[in-house]
């Protein structure tokens, strides 16, 4: 069972009350003793995080009504080599986990498969706490991320509509993780962002990648350590971030970043899901 956290809300202590012990009188029954009654859970701190939605991955599929399954190959922008698909080989709940499964087959006219979901028309929101804990997977040509559309997508276009990349991870550097933006002027290669180093690969377990998206700053956080900071003032073009934005997960093979697998990628490669949460400030 996973725990939701309020992050920075005060924890409320619940006291029992004990009872004293004694014998009943001979024929009679022992009077039982009231049960305490729960002090009522406090109200958030006023500007603490409070949880606004989650998913937790704990049935049995997919649930539809939150994310939607996005599909197909052509690249994706990025010279990627696999077609995304919805089927279970590549896209499924199990274990209290989402798994999205990059496989080395032929589909679609691409050498790989893969999956990628979204929530646009479901969840979209303006600012808040942005979390995930997840495993990624390691190997060259591997691109696992956890990222941000405006959901102005469809009528601005990218980069116009910005793009938030909570965390990107590539095989070939598996102990860094990336944390990014791109709008207009700042976008592909010049996009504006950081990096944060790790002593050991970031696939051997899960973490919790985040990013607090507040106006007129965003900040990135790995396993509650602050690693980037971005204002307007940092950007070479408009700052695109005030409106609402859809989250992303998916797991990519090769692109123009990672470059392609080669003889020492093993497939299948999964990328771990147990939860996405959002926050909000309370008021």
């Amino acid at each position: 069972m996973k725990r939701l956290i309020l992050w920075m809300a005060p924890l409320a202590l619940l006291c029992a009350c004990g009872g004293g012990s004694g014998t009943a009188a001979a024929g009679q029954l022992a009077a039982p003793t009231p049960a305490p009654v729960p002090a009522p859970a406090p109200a958030p701190a006023p500007g603490s995080w409070v949880l606004d939605w989650s998913d937790e991955f704990d049935g049995a599929a997919l649930d539809r009504t939150r994310w939607v399954a996005e599909t197909g190959g052509g690249g994706w922008g990025n010279q990627e080599l696999q077609h995304y698909t919805a089927r279970p080989e590549n896209l499924r709940v199990e274990g209290g986990n989402l798994v999205i499964e990059a496989r080395r087959e032929a589909y679609g006219g691409n050498a790989y498969t893969s999956a990628r979901i979204k929530t646009a028309g479901l969840v979209e929101r303006t600012y808040g706490r942005y979390e995930a804990r997840i495993k990624v997977p390691k190997g060259q040509g591997m691109w696992a991320a956890f990222w941000m559309l405006g959901n102005d997508f469809p009528t601005a276009g990218w980069p116009a509509c910005g793009e938030i990349d909570i965390m990107e991870s590539i095989g070939k550097e598996p102990r860094a993780i990336y944390g990014t933006v791109h709008g207009p002027g700042y976008s592909g290669a010049n996009g504006v962002g950081g990096r944060m180093q790790a002593a050991a690969d970031f696939g051997d377990d899960f973490h919790v990648y985040a990013v607090e998206w507040e106006p007129g700053e965003l900040r990135w956080y790995v396993d509650g350590t602050l690693f980037r900071t971005t204002t307007p003032a940092q950007l070479p073009g408009k700052w695109v971030f005030d409106h609402p934005f859809f989250v992303i997960l998916n797991l990519a093979v090769g692109g123009n970043w990672p470059g392609p697998p080669d003889a020492s990628t093993e497939f299948p490669k999964r990328m771990l899901v147990d939860y996405v949460r959002i926050y909000r400030r309370g008021s």
